[in-house]
């Protein structure tokens, strides 16, 4: 059976059996903040739990390393779209230890990529083209000063208000231990 065969069969049972009843919610989230955290599976239900937050509480954006790479790109539109339309006033950048873009190497990416198929002569057109792969596929080093870049990226956009509290934590994911490494709220007392 297929992983999406799989899924459609249990689909079909969670609607039909009404399984959904107990996660039904609104748009806007209940505790008004946007989460920005990593993709990482371990964080799936233990960054919820670790923050007590239930189905309904927040925004949830997801990358990898939560790591803003562009002011304009699809991340930062997602934090303006949950604070201008969905009534979030507060953002969280949760960062992880152990996360997989501390140990980003782009040429084993690239070589997995042609490996796959894509052909070589393709890095030359990206390269001619602006792309620069080590930067765009770079990581971090440091998961505090990561989370420190992105919290500044957001809180210093042109277009996100003075009066939105921007945090930055990171999380244990082997026990759900959340460190402050920006609080918002010092940070708006200090300006």
């Amino acid at each position: 059976m297929t992983s999406l065969s799989e899924i459609m069969n249990y689909n079909q049972a969670f609607v039909e059996e009404k399984k959904y009843e107990e996660f039904v919610t609104t748009k806007f989230p209940n505790k008004r903040i946007v989460i920005l955290t990593c993709m990482d599976t371990r964080l799936i239900e233990l960054l919820p739990k670790a923050m007590n937050l239930k189905n309904g509480d927040a925004k949830i954006i997801k990358s990898a390393g939560a790591i803003i790479t562009h002011p304009f790109g699809g991340l930062m539109r997602s934090v303006l779209v949950a604070v201008y339309e969905l009534q979030a006033d507060e953002v969280y950048v949760v960062g992880h230890h152990d996360c997989g873009m501390s140990s980003i190497d782009t040429d084993r990416i690239v070589g997995s990529m042609v490996d796959r198929g894509i052909d070589p002569g393709m890095f030359k057109t990206l390269e001619y083209s602006g792309i620069d792969m080590e930067a765009w596929l770079h990581g971090f080093s440091d998961v505090t000063e990561s989370v420190k870049k992105s919290v500044d990226a957001i809180k210093n956009h042109p277009l996100i208000p003075a009066d939105v509290n921007v945090h930055g934590l990171v999380i244990d994911p082997e026990n759900g231990r959340l460190d402050v490494i920006e609080n918002g709220y010092e940070a708006a007392e200090r300006v």
